[in-house]
């Protein structure tokens, strides 16, 4: 190792550090960020002339990358940033919530024109069963048509259901 200060030129102490300040960067942020901030420490330093004027600029070096860290950190706080790393089996793409619910409107508007074109008993027997939960045999009762009638009104009712969702897609 190189005695602090000893080094001739920038090119020569940038040559000498870039590995060791590299591997520092890494193990604290990964492989993908640490070129980035190795040469920002190193663009630090020589801009504010640093180099010609302190005694150890190992340990300046080392100060200026600390410190990087420190306001990467602070940064990502502010903004409210986190970095997970992206695993391809948990991040699948999703919908964009816009317009899932703009398809979830239109499928709404469809079921609405295909309930109110439905004849009248139709629409109270489908309503019965889908909105108040009865079941067949109370519809029948109330209605006063038999179990078969009601299976036939609401087979009607779900066909016409799914002639409107087919025209959307």
């Amino acid at each position: 190792m190189t005695a602090p200060g000893s080094f001739t030129s920038f090119d020569e102490f940038y040559r000498s550090q870039n590995v060791r300040l590299f591997h520092f960067f890494r193990r604290k942020v990964g492989r993908e960020a640490a070129p980035d901030l190795v040469q920002e420490a190193f663009t630090r330093m020589l801009r504010c002339g640093a180099f010609e004027r302190v005694e150890n600029p190992q340990a300046y070096l080392t100060r200026t990358a600390r410190n990087l860290l420190i306001e990467r950190y602070r940064t990502w706080r502010r903004k409210g940033c986190v970095l997970y790393p992206l695993d391809e089996g948990r991040d699948v793409a999703i919908q964009p919530d816009q317009e899932s619910g703009i398809q979830s409107a239109e499928l709404r508007r469809a079921y609405r024109v295909a309930l109110l074109a439905m004849p009248r008993r139709t629409r109270r027997i489908f309503l019965m069963h889908r909105l108040k939960g009865m079941s067949y045999r109370e519809i029948s009762e109330q209605v006063g048509i038999g179990e078969k009638g009601v299976d036939y009104h609401m087979m009607r009712a779900l066909g016409r259901c799914r002639r409107a969702a087919a025209r959307l897609e």
